[in-house]
């Protein structure tokens, strides 16, 4: 499904559909740290259930299954959601994934104890969305926003990967990321309460071909370009590679999360 938001990327359309197999094969890279700062906090565990949005191909709710929640997860493509489907069909994993867009849900109200949302916060439109998650949240229920970005100022492999991204893509919003706590809608603070946040950095490890596919299946590249533009970008890419990155390597990044709690009354 093609979108456009004037928002993100100047408003040139993406769609995540078009790269559903490399973003099951080489965006499942969250190291085991990023999970149990989720389960030290109580969240995602047996006794749960937990709605995932922008689940993309379920890495979160795969990845987390072995911790006993059980897990919905939703998201605006259907080819995402069919690849979701198939990894965990293969792992017997018992998940209920729908196509359907955040904005467009409907569950009975105070169903979930933990709503989710890994990388896919901003592409909401809040104004709806916000009420919506307080609703399909139970009384003590939790929203937990979730992210992580490599560091394009502080790691020479990443940073030279962006450059040519922005080559091809001007106007990609995804670029310069830094340190910062997850930013919030002010409609946010309506309905909810922060109850915790963390920033810390993470090295992420990688080869040069995992790390081709990682940028390959980026916003900026597979999303939104032409064909012809993406096999310019990818002869060009891997000649960097070939230059400037040795067979394995650690990619800086920062990861943050912000646990928000559910106003009552």
């Amino acid at each position: 499904m093609e979108i456009a938001d004037d928002r993100i990327d100047a408003g040139k359309a993406f769609d995540w559909g078009r790269i559903s197999w490399e973003y099951a094969r080489y965006r499942d890279i969250y190291p085991e740290e990023f999970y149990q700062k989720i389960v030290d906090r109580g969240l995602c565990i047996g006794g749960q259930k937990v709605l995932d949005l922008g689940t993309g191909t379920g890495v979160l709710p795969r990845n987390m299954y072995k911790y006993g929640a059980e897990w919905t997860g939703t998201d605006i493509s259907p080819e995402q959601i069919e690849q979701a489907k198939v990894m965990a069909g293969a792992a017997d994993m018992k998940i209920d994934f729908q196509a359907v867009s955040t904005e467009q849900l409907e569950v009975p109200a105070e169903r979930f104890d933990v709503i989710t949302a890994c990388q896919c916060f901003w592409y909401f439109d809040h104004e709806k969305v916000i009420p919506k998650l307080a609703e399909f949240l139970k009384p003590d229920g939790k929203l937990l926003i979730l992210y992580m970005a490599w560091l394009p100022n502080e790691d020479k492999i990443a940073g030279a990967s962006e450059e040519l991204v922005l080559k091809y893509s001007p106007n990609w919003s995804g670029a310069g990321e830094t340190r910062h706590p997850i930013r919030l809608p002010g409609i946010a603070y309506d309905y909810f309460e922060i109850e915790d946040h963390e920033e810390y950095d993470l090295s992420v490890p990688f080869t040069r071909e995992s790390w081709h596919g990682r940028m390959r299946a980026c916003r900026g590249v597979g999303v939104s370009l032409t064909e012809e533009e993406l096999a310019r970008w990818d002869a060009e890419h891997r000649e960097l590679l070939d230059e400037i990155a040795p067979e394995q390597f650690g990619v800086q990044h920062y990861a943050a999360l912000t646990v928000l709690r559910k106003k009552v009354g």
